[in-house]
């Protein structure tokens, strides 16, 4: 049975994360994270959604020893079968108003794709092209712009 600090430190570094930069995401420092992983310490129960969410999976799965592997369809990783609908194309998005990305207000993206519980998008400033990851939690609404 895979315990929570292993399975955390796994993810992360599927991610490509370090122990800095998931702390940094998380807003704790990276001796916690070093301490989750080699479960010295468990995170707070607070913590376990935005972990989960960060590295896109459930925290049934976080949390449950006999699950071994994350399993399922995109829906299971916190993405709708609606937001899948949107990849590719283009989009206006509406944030809760603490979580606005100020480069994506009232501009139109494309979806590119997901990675866990984020979106990826591209989006045109007419200054440059911008890659951006945020997190689908961020969203209040999405929009599809009809292409013509």
């Amino acid at each position: 049975m895979e315990q929570l600090g292993s399975k955390i430190a796994r993810k992360r570094k599927n991610l490509g994360l370090t122990q800095t930069e998931f702390a940094e995401k998380l807003s704790v420092t990276r001796q916690t994270v070093g301490r989750w992983e080699a479960g010295t310490v468990m995170p707070d129960i607070d913590k376990i959604g935005d972990i989960a969410a960060l590295l896109g999976v459930s925290c049934d799965y976080l949390l449950r020893d006999d699950i071994r592997e994350e399993t399922g369809t995109a829906g299971s990783r916190g993405i709708s079968r609606l937001l899948l609908a949107a990849q590719g194309r283009q989009v206006k998005l509406r944030f809760f108003e603490d979580e606005a990305d100020v480069d994506l207000v009232n501009r139109t993206c494309t979806v590119t794709g997901f990675e866990g519980s984020w979106m990826k998008l591209t989006v045109d400033t007419k200054r440059e092209v911008l890659e951006k990851l945020i997190p689908v939690s961020s969203i209040l609404s999405l929009e599809i712009v009809q292409e013509g």
